[in-house]
């Protein structure tokens, strides 16, 4: 039983591994890192969002999102905007700059996306199974509560 649930443990951190590869090299190509590539892309589906709750979107701390968010601003790829009725709120937003990087990563030849295009290349049947395997199996390795 002992060799099964590492054969399992060893299966999820393998793939995490993989994707995390194919990540890192998707944002070494357009120099940035794997943590701004993830900020940028979730700004890219959630314009106005704050800085906590892009942070609780990437699972990250508002310091760490936060010295993110800098470091793009600081490259012009995202602006905070403060509204003038409410100046405790920030907002962040991607810029043309941001925008465009994105749009042509997209276009490109981006790892990540080949190679879960070959993945969606499996039997829709597979896919269904496996999605289903993953819900199965978070549901059960979930904490009550969280």
């Amino acid at each position: 039983m002992y060799a099964l649930n590492n054969e399992i443990l060893e299966s999820f951190s393998e793939i995490n591994k993989a994707i995390y590869r194919l990540v890192k090299a998707d944002a070494d190509s357009i120099g940035i890192t794997v943590v701004q590539l993830k900020a940028i892309y979730m700004l890219s589906y959630n314009p106005d969002i704050s800085l906590g709750e892009l942070a609780e979107k990437l699972r990250l701390t508002n310091s760490t999102v936060s010295g993110v968010i800098d470091r793009l601003v600081h490259g012009e790829l995202v602006e905070r905007i403060v509204p003038p009725e409410n100046r405790r709120v920030v907002s962040i937003h991607l810029t043309e700059k941001g925008k465009n990087l994105l749009e042509n990563f997209f276009q490109s030849n981006s790892i990540l996306i080949n190679k879960l295009n070959e993945v969606l290349n499996l039997p829709p049947e597979e896919i269904e199974h496996l999605l289903r395997l993953h819900k199965l199996i978070l549901s059960t390795l979930t904490i009550e509560g969280e």
